[in-house]
């Protein structure tokens, strides 16, 4: 079809379904994308904006008639651009990373244009059985357990994000322990660290659990294995039952990493489940010089990481494994006669609708394929290890300077500090960093002080970035 014969209505305004309009408009935001990228460094990391800011710029009602792709786009500069923190700018050291790469874009837009649903295999067969290669390519590159294949017992699903993975290891880890012992979730307690993410509490009270404990860490903010014996049996002894147990490989405050074997053997003792988090640190076991930090997977029961922060892929994208898939299935299956076809029952097939809360999902896979593939496994572990090395030598650039205090190891790529001088020196520093425009950092606390965390590892983030944020620091420190 030619613009001549491109189909209009009566106001003379284009047809939204015209697939040369498609063609033209997605070059132009090809176009658009790729100068923002190139563009971000000159922009401040997160944009002067106030609430309700974005809100007044946009029309009372929505139109009438179609508009044109241009508007579209201008409104993208307009509107859209100004109202943003920007994520995928080189001085973003703030939260974790959020990942994005040319190839994860490419391969959302080809998802977004198959447009095709996943929820069992029949519906689009390649949807599933590209995840479950892709996820198995995985374990290999990884070292996590090869029973973890979904050609062994257990196997890999791509969830939204790990708070997901986490509530839906609570939801099977509850039904599991109520089969065996017969006790009612409201006695049922969850253990976790007091450094482990608010998810874990969230997804317990989602999931009816009595109780959550949060238990004491150990100098370096991992979890205390005897500690949480001592929980465990002051809560045994109370006639309640211990049923989920986390460990952290990698905690959302500094990365502090629970001795997983340590608290597995716990697990097994009292008949826990044990669920992994690593929901940032784990895109770093595709490098072997870090799987030390995750001695003792063998005895996890689930395991969640998203390629989302750490492995080049845009959120959203978190990788679930199980050991024994037979209870997640068992747990979440539920079938309504429209949902039945031959290939479900011949038993051949994965229906991913079984392994999450949700009944439909989208083509997640095929970004995370695209990125694997682009970069390669060596591009990935090049991509890790240089984010690691720049966290260390800032961390050994601070720990050297009297004015500053490292206030915890950075086994990864965080690096988390205060101000010598008190508590309001660190304040004013986070402050003055983020006012710079150049570099973002996220303010938290420790133990009721405060400190800032410095998460490098964004897309775009080079050596000289992490260099103007050290001068900064060195220079309103």
């Amino acid at each position: 079809m030619n613009d001549a014969d491109t189909v209009r209505d009566s106001s003379g305004a284009p047809d939204p379904l015209d697939l040369d309009d498609f063609r033209r408009n997605g070059h132009q935001l090809i176009d658009w994308i790729a100068a923002y990228l190139e563009g971000l460094e000159s922009r401040p990391v997160r944009e002067s904006v106030e609430p309700g800011d974005v809100r007044a710029k946009l029309p009372e009602a929505a139109p009438e008639s179609p508009e044109p792709f241009e508007a579209m786009l201008a409104d993208l500069d307009d509107i859209v651009v100004p109202g943003l923190a920007h994520w995928q700018h080189p001085g973003w050291f703030a939260y974790f990373p959020a990942m994005s790469s040319p190839a994860a874009i490419l391969g959302e837009l080809a998802a977004a244009g198959l447009g095709v649903q996943g929820m069992l295999w029949s519906t689009s067969p390649a949807v599933t059985e590209v995840e479950s290669h892709v996820l198995d390519w995985l374990v290999d590159l990884t070292g996590v357990p090869q029973a973890w294949k979904t050609t062994g017992p257990g196997g890999g699903v791509l969830q939204m994000s790990a708070s997901d993975s986490t509530h839906t290891a609570l939801v099977v880890a509850r039904d599991q322990t109520r089969d065996r012992t017969r006790a009612p979730a409201e006695e049922m307690v969850v253990y976790a660290s007091s450094q482990a993410h608010s998810s874990i509490e969230k997804g317990a009270r989602v999931a009816g659990y009595g109780h959550v404990r949060l238990i004491a860490v150990d100098p370096v903010f991992a979890l205390d294995p005897l500690a949480l014996e001592a929980a465990v049996n002051d809560d045994l002894a109370a006639g309640l039952t211990p049923a989920f147990v986390c460990a952290a490989v990698g905690t959302t405050g500094t990365t502090a990493v629970d001795p997983v074997r340590t608290t597995g053997e716990i697990a097994r003792r009292h008949g826990m489940w044990l669920h992994v988090d690593a929901a940032y640190a784990g895109a770093a076991m595709i490098c072997p010089e870090f799987r030390h930090h995750q001695d003792g997977l063998e005895l996890a029961d689930s395991y969640t990481f998203n390629a989302h922060k750490w492995m080049a892929t845009n959120f959203d994208c978190s990788i679930f494994w199980v050991a024994d898939r037979k209870p997640l299935i068992e747990t979440l299956s539920i079938l309504p006669p429209y949902l039945r076809d031959s290939a479900s029952e011949t038993g051949a097939v994965i229906d991913y609708r079984d392994w999450h809360v949700p009944l439909g999902r989208r083509f997640r896979a095929l970004k995370l394929w695209f990125v694997l593939r682009s970069f390669g496994a060596q591009g990935l572990r090049s991509m890790i290890r240089t984010s690691a090395s720049q966290a260390r030598e800032l961390a050994e650039w601070l720990d050297a300077d009297p004015r500053f205090e490292v206030v915890a190891p950075t086994p990864f790529a965080l690096v988390s500090f205060r101000h010598a001088a008190g508590d309001d020196a660190t304040r004013a520093l986070a402050e003055a960093i983020n006012a710079s425009g150049s570099s973002y950092v996220t303010p938290s606390e420790l133990d009721n002080r405060p400190f800032i965390r410095v998460s490098i590892g964004s897309t775009w983030t080079r050596e000289h970035h992490v260099t103007r944020l050290r001068d900064l620091i060195d220079r309103v420190g």
